[in-house]
């Protein structure tokens, strides 16, 4: 290299993808406090602090509840390779990239995991997966609870209760539902849960919050062999979360700083409140969009609030549009994934990014770029979305 780079200059951008979300001023703020130890007296305060907050958050008394280090992936990652090994039965149903990824981990810790396919945009029944099981009992039962790649919400009860007929532990991902839509670990008997921060928290991507129930440590602490992630292992990372402090990794300091603020700013909020924003907010995004006359996939009883999936209309070019948003607006949605590349967008409504005023600027921008296509809007998108706010 000839010469040093000047400092990296960054646009500003509205994050109204699937993730990251808009990160409020407070988070930047906290992430840029002084860094100390690991092991300093304040920071293991702050630590302590983030487990009683994420507690609250996930709706649960799990004392293994803590952020591991490492994205949603890695929060995955974590969840199935703490309650697997060689010869685990595990059973989940595919109906988006995420379901598959997680199976795919599954298979890689060694599990012999059993698929059912389900309809991408669709929720997993739970008669189907027990017609599946064929009177087997399985080690765990798993879902997502929120398929980022398709915008489906997954129902719990149903499956706690079949997880239960197999002998299992319920596995969930809640990587795109914590702290946009309702979670409560305990109340829905969930024994595993990971989640991301960079989702409906408002955080920037680098954590991921686990929680595991007393049954899955219980699983845990009966394996016949050692974890398969050192840097994943919960008998070890627990003792640097819990009372012992034993050294681990060096924790990312300033991300955790940031978390904490995060976590805060929501139990500020109040999660009821926080829920209900979502869900309003997402109401009105899709009466909007359907005025376009803009297809939605998902049926409205299965929607993910933090996050819409809609068609491409037949003859327009959707990463235009995308590149038209960006340029135009400084706004950013995402494209469709797996079975949906190039046949969908997926508009993300997460933590401090949903708004009316986000909402609004999405379906002006939207309305703009579709008709530089020679789209013809069939209504008033604006209008609509302001229709289910004022009934609200």
């Amino acid at each position: 290299m000839s010469s040093v780079p000047s400092s990296f200059a960054l646009p500003e951008r509205i994050l109204l993808g699937p993730g990251p979300s808009p990160v409020p001023a407070a988070v930047l703020g906290a992430l840029a406090r002084p860094t100390i130890g690991h092991l300093d007296p304040e920071f293991l305060r702050l630590m302590d602090e983030v487990r009683d907050m994420l507690r609250t958050v996930f709706g649960t008394q799990n004392p293994c509840t803590l952020p591991m280090s490492g994205t949603g992936s890695a929060g995955m990652e974590t969840a199935v390779v703490n309650v697997v090994e060689p010869g685990s039965k595990l059973l989940i149903g595919l109906n988006g990239v995420f379901s598959q990824r997680l199976a795919d981990v599954a298979q890689r810790a060694g599990a012999e995991v059993t698929t059912v396919d389900v309809e991408w945009g669709r929720s997993v029944p739970a008669e189907l997966l027990e017609r599946a099981a064929a009177g087997r009992k399985y080690d765990v039962l798993a879902t997502i609870h929120a398929e980022t790649s398709c915008g489906v919400l997954q129902p719990l009860e149903p499956l706690r209760q079949l997880a239960d007929r197999l002998g299992a532990l319920f596995l969930a991902d809640t990587v795109t539902s914590l702290g946009g839509v309702p979670v409560d670990l305990d109340a829905n008997g969930i024994d595993i849960a990971y989640s991301g921060t960079q989702k409906c928290l408002s955080c920037p991507p680098g954590l991921a919050p686990v929680s595991l129930s007393e049954r899955a440590m219980a699983r845990l602490a009966r394996r016949t062999r050692p974890v398969q992630s050192w840097y994943l292992d919960l008998t070890m990372i627990t003792r640097y979360w819990g009372q012992e402090r034993v050294y681990h990794h060096t924790a990312p300091i300033n991300a955790l700083y940031g978390l904490h603020e995060a976590l805060r700013l929501v139990l500020a909020e109040g999660l009821p409140v926080r829920q209900a924003r979502h869900r309003r907010n997402s109401l009105a995004l899709a009466a909007g969009l359907e005025a376009l006359g803009l297809e939605l996939p998902v049926a409205k009883d299965e929607r993910l609030p933090p996050l819409t999936l809609v068609s491409v209309p037949d003859g327009i070019d959707e990463a235009r549009v995308r590149q038209f948003l960006l340029h135009h607006y400084s706004l950013e949605i995402g494209g469709g994934l797996g079975k949906f590349k190039g046949k969908a967008w997926r508009i993300g409504l997460m933590g401090h990014g949903s708004s009316r005023q986000n909402v609004s600027l999405c379906l002006e921008a939207l309305t703009r770029a579709l008709a530089a296509q020679g789209f013809t809007p069939r209504g008033d998108a604006l209008a609509a979305s302001g229709a289910v706010y004022a009934a609200s």
